[in-house]
């Protein structure tokens, strides 16, 4: 009766989101911090876009990964507790973030990997792409698509830029198959494209890189255990404060629990939990990582958010060198 009486509701909310812009970022949990920072920057060359703290725990790095820039869309960040155990994965969790390279690309980094001792290489077709799974540094399953729509700029330097990574492709989320959440990435403006076996794609139309999520409907099986190498949420980008607003708002009238703004000092953040228990978050494009450094030094210093900024001198001694 209580979903009967929530479809209702849901019908009666006309007007689709039309300010979602993709993914913004996706911020998963890690344990050991140095190993952590040498996969994403030395094995897969991207940029330490920003060094900080985690603002609930500031003992705990927040460490951003990105393009030079920190272009919303290519932003991998992640908690690293060190005493963390790994996580199980499972139903009701971001199950793969998926990194975007030009065609051709996929020997490259199929022997870049091997060379570092990544484990579980897999060549795949998703959907008619060439994908390269494969396993970070904490069990997290990560993919490499090739694709023709891979616009957004290269990643660092020290990778050629027309073999580097280039934001997002695309996530997976792995949920029940009774699960809504197509209908929830439906009004939040995702169009349904092909499915294939289990798994149904979901596509902002015309909106170019970062704009696919693809939910696999499972079955039966274990609910994921969050812990090092699970995805803490998703982020979702939308253009501006007002934008913001217009999306919370909306979501409200949908029938989610939205919080207010939090104000993360790169980008404003509103959250709220899918009926699986998955962690969105829709965050603000601007001001971006250049606001409290350099943008030529950024990811070198540690930042601190201002309430975290009395703690320098006792955190510089706590957290591990990077």
């Amino acid at each position: 009766a209580f979903k009967a009486y929530l479809h209702s509701c849901k019908a009666g909310v006309k007007h689709l989101i039309n300010d979602i812009l993709g993914i913004h970022h996706i911020t998963s949990i890690a344990s050991d911090p140095i190993k952590n920072n040498h996969f994403f920057t030395e094995v897969l060359g991207l940029r330490r876009v920003k060094k900080t703290v985690n603002f609930d725990n500031p003992s705990v790095y927040h460490l951003y990964f990105a393009d030079p820039k920190g272009t919303p869309g290519t932003v991998l960040t992640y908690f690293p507790f060190p005493s963390r155990s790994r996580g199980a994965r499972g139903i009701g969790e971001v199950a793969q973030a998926r990194f975007a390279v030009l065609p051709g690309r996929l020997d490259f980094w199929e022997d870049r990997l091997a060379q570092y001792g990544v484990s579980d290489l897999l060549r795949v077709d998703r959907f008619a792409t060439a994908t390269l799974e494969f396993t970070g540094p904490d069990g997290e399953s990560l993919a490499i698509c090739e694709t023709n729509g891979a616009s957004l700029p290269p990643a660092d330097g020290h990778i050629p830029a027309q073999e580097a990574l280039r934001g997002f492709h695309s996530a997976e989320f792995c949920v029940d198959a009774s699960s809504e959440v197509g209908d929830l990435l439906t009004f939040m403006g995702f169009v349904t494209q092909t499915r294939e076996g289990e798994t149904q794609r979901f596509e902002r139309p015309s909106i170019g890189p970062a704009s696919i999520i693809d939910v696999h409907y499972k079955a039966g099986g274990e609910k994921a255990q969050e812990n090092a190498g699970s995805v803490h949420h998703i982020a979702f980008a939308v253009k501006d404060d007002e934008a913001q607003q217009r999306v919370r708002q909306a979501l409200i009238a949908y029938g989610c629990q939205v919080t207010g703004v939090k104000d993360r000092s790169y980008f404003k953040a509103i959250y709220f939990r899918t009926q699986d228990g998955i962690l969105f978050e829709v965050a603000t494009n601007p001001p971006g990582f250049a606001t409290d450094e350099p943008l030529e030094t950024m990811g070198e210093r540690l930042c601190l958010p201002e309430q975290h900024k009395s703690l320098r001198d006792r955190l510089e001694r706590q957290l591990i060198p990077l």
